[in-house]
């Protein structure tokens, strides 16, 4: 059930080179890894055997969430929402079965259009943070994080090599460079206990950094970073990490 699926290459060349496969193709094999899922979750499994048989309907699903994920059509912008929509729906529904499992807290990292509540990226229409919200409510707590210049790792959005870039000051009336104003460089702001006035500003949208895998982004945002988060960490001058390279 699982012909063709499993990875010969580093995970970067398997995405690259699946996505490239007809798309009948990809829909045919998401079909078929939701058959093995199906038939795994029906199983009634033995009280020894209860552990295994959890996990092993778990990384069946992971599976399938992949095979689901690539069995849109890359070709239409609508389609491209739609499997955006899905990623984030599958990240915050693996979240929240994790937290049910352990019964821990749980602090999550990823991109901040990713935990926020308001996307401001119309490539995704629903964010994993919106998701979890509908799951937790106000035990979700979102935490954005801005800065107002420095450097970074991305990969080249011409050429997909991975190299270090460098931003100067965010540009007048974005919310970086309002939010560097501050009398001090690095803080934390809890965005829901806020005054009033700041809350006003907050609650409107402003030109704002949105820098993800892929730089220079061609696209200019807006966020209205009180509609997107609960928290927000601002950072004067960043420094890009050390990359090490793929294991």
């Amino acid at each position: 059930m699982y012909r063709g699926l499993a990875p010969t290459t580093d995970a970067g060349t398997f995405a690259e080179e699946y996505s490239k496969l007809p798309l009948a193709e990809r829909q045919e094999r998401a079909e078929r890894t939701r058959k093995v899922y199906d038939r795994l979750r029906a199983q009634r499994p033995g009280p020894g055997d209860k552990q295994n048989h959890l996990w092993m309907t778990r990384h069946a699903l992971a599976i399938h969430q992949m095979a689901r994920g690539f069995a849109f059509d890359i070709g239409d912008e609508d389609q491209i929402a739609q499997m955006m929509k899905l990623r984030d729906q599958v990240m915050a529904e693996n979240v929240e079965w994790w937290r049910q499992y352990t019964g821990n807290k749980i602090l999550l990292s990823a991109h901040n259009t990713h935990v926020s509540y308001d996307s401001f990226d119309t490539r995704y229409p629903k964010t994993q943070g919106s998701f979890l919200r509908d799951a937790l409510g106000s035990r979700y707590a979102s935490i954005g994080f801005s800065f107002y210049k420095g450097s970074f790792n991305a990969f080249g959005t011409d050429d997909n090599v991975m190299r270090n870039y460098h931003v100067d000051g965010a540009k007048p009336g974005s919310n970086e460079q309002t939010l560097d104003k501050a009398r001090r460089d690095d803080y934390i702001l809890d965005m829901r206990t806020a005054p009033e006035p700041v809350r006003e500003w907050l609650d409107k949208e402003h030109a704002t950094w949105n820098i993800g895998a892929g730089w220079p982004d061609p696209v200019e945002y807006t966020a209205a970073l009180g509609k997107a988060h609960d928290i927000l960490i601002h950072l004067h001058d960043i420094q890009a990490t050390t990359y090490l390279g793929a294991p």
